[in-house]
């Protein structure tokens, strides 16, 4: 780094791919990133304490060089809470002006803000919706999914038969509660362009959380890209699919920014079909949302391998994605449309041969790594060679992760903070979501007198047992000559299975 650099970075949430992920990359930088203590955040459903996280912020960017900004928290306490309150417009929107202050008072911060356009899962779980989705949820989607396309001229009549039912049997207080809560989160994110325009934030991500092409999450980005369009502000304000990666995007893009460098990232893909697959949970090609994710963070897409500064490995599923949990049974379009193999070569042969840093995207997948991928990168001792890796959740959530984290190795090298992140990738995205928490879902938690949505706290039975699980998977699948993967601590950060909280060092190998 040429100078040292203060950074205010206020978490989506406090799951540790928002509170932690962020943070750890920033860590060996030479840049200072301040987060709220985790006493202001919230808990899932209990949104943070918003006056102290605003108070807190205040305090912290009058010496900031740079503020990376979840609005969601500020706003609404998180990204659950968003989903959840129970404030007009105008309340909202009084809360949004403060933004203005933090210039004033410091005019030379650059502020990165992000903010969700509101989800609408497709199925009816309340875990993270109002209560009433459980029982609605999916008539809620369907309801905006047929709508949207009835407006569109393209509803088949079955889908027009599937409204009309709809219509009769949907409450109409819970139509309002959602509608209303809807409209009051698209019309601050309106608010949030007129800031973007007058230069209070510099620049913008309206991440898609959960994306799909029709339906009313759909119709309210029609509306935002009609003013953004209005307004001028393409090339300050990006929309595409993502959520829980911003914070480590916008921490790379300002890195970048502060060494005036753009990184030039050549892909390379698993299959011929990949780059034209929809990854799951997405709206578009998965090529067309690779580029944003690369540009958001300060690069381009190089355009050959011997101008680029990286070579990202594109683990694309060979034809269409499915979960993580299905690699235990075969599968055509995996064994026969994608070639890993040679992917895994190539990178092989950039990293010794040509001297490129060499990172990987693991997207094959949704929801865990590929058991099979991670497999050959061991064979060729690459695991902690590379620039980075990810491959958990969405497809977006792994490439902004690791598209972050190789940006800053191309700064930084291979620091241990480095080296300990592709451990912690190692025991998540393998280990604990496409081995352990398989095994979880598939009876055990039941069998303990639990349920996967509500297990015996953060560090219970549950917690322990995946401790020692993880410990064994790293030496079976991960641990060797290369180096091995301490697991120093392991919790249940939402007190369920979908996501773990760890903290992981990389060790070398007792020779």
């Amino acid at each position: 780094m040429t100078k040292r650099n203060k950074i205010v970075f206020i978490p989506l949430d406090e799951r540790p791919c928002n509170y932690e992920f962020p943070y750890l990359l920033a860590q060996g930088t030479g840049v200072h990133m301040a987060r709220p203590p985790m006493e202001m955040m919230g808990l899932k459903k209990r949104p943070g304490d918003t006056k102290r996280l605003w108070g807190w912020l205040e305090e912290q960017s009058a010496d900031a060089d740079g503020a990376i900004i979840a609005l969601d928290t500020l706003l609404y306490g998180g990204i659950v809470p968003s989903r959840l309150h129970d404030m007009d417009h105008p309340q909202v929107a009084e809360r949004l002006q403060r933004l203005r202050e933090l210039k004033r008072w410091n005019p030379d911060l650059k502020i990165f803000a992000f903010q969700l356009i509101m989800r609408c899962p497709q199925y009816s779980l309340s875990d993270e919706e109002p209560d009433y989705y459980a029982d609605w949820g999916r008539e809620i989607f369907r309801k905006g999914y047929i709508g949207h396309r009835s407006q569109l001229g393209i509803a088949t009549t079955e889908e027009l038969a599937e409204l009309e039912d709809i219509n009769r049997r949907l409450p109409a207080e819970v139509l309002e509660d959602y509608m209303g809560r809807r409209a009051v989160n698209t019309s601050v994110i309106l608010d949030v362009l007129d800031l973007i325009a007058e230069g209070t934030i510099d620049f913008m991500i309206i991440p898609q959380d959960d994306s799909a092409p029709y339906g009313h999450t759909a119709k309210d980005q029609q509306k935002v890209r009609a003013k953004i369009s209005e307004l001028d502000l393409e090339l300050k304000t990006y929309m595409y699919p993502g959520a829980d990666e911003v914070g480590c995007t916008l921490l790379a893009r300002m890195l970048n920014g502060n060494l005036n460098k753009i990184p030039l990232i050549y892909p390379r893909m698993a299959s011929v079909k990949g780059p034209f697959v929809t990854p799951l949970l997405e709206d578009r090609s998965f090529y067309e949302s690779l580029k944003y994710h690369i540009m958001a963070a300060g690069g381009l897409i190089a355009s050959s391998a011997a101008e680029a500064d990286l070579i990202l490995l594109v683990n694309t599923p060979g034809e269409t994605m499915v979960e993580a949990t299905s690699q235990e049974q075969a599968n055509f379009s995996y064994d026969v449309y994608r070639n890993i193999v040679e992917l895994v070569e190539y990178g092989d042969y950039m990293l010794r041969n040509q001297g490129k840093p060499v990172a990987v995207a693991d997207i094959g997948y949704m929801n865990g790594a590929d058991r099979k991928l991670v497999k050959l990168l061991k064979q060729k001792e690459m695991l902690f060679e590379l620039a980075g890796f990810a491959g958990w959740n969405t497809s977006s959530n792994t490439l902004g992760t690791v598209i972050a984290q190789s940006m800053i190795y191309l700064h930084d090298g291979p620091t241990q903070q480095h080296l300990d992140f592709l451990a912690l990738r190692y025991a998540e995205d393998l280990c604990y979501c496409s081995i352990v928490r398989t095994a979880l879902n598939q009876g055990e938690v039941e069998a303990m007198g639990l349920s996967r949505f509500e297990l015996d706290g953060q560090r219970g039975r549950v917690a322990q047992l995946v401790k020692q699980r993880l410990a064994d998977a790293l030496e079976e699948r991960v641990n060797g000559n290369a180096g091995r993967v301490e697991i120093l601590d392991c919790c249940m950060p939402w007190n369920r299975t979908f996501e773990v909280g760890l903290s992981a060092r990389y060790l070398l190998s007792e020779s």
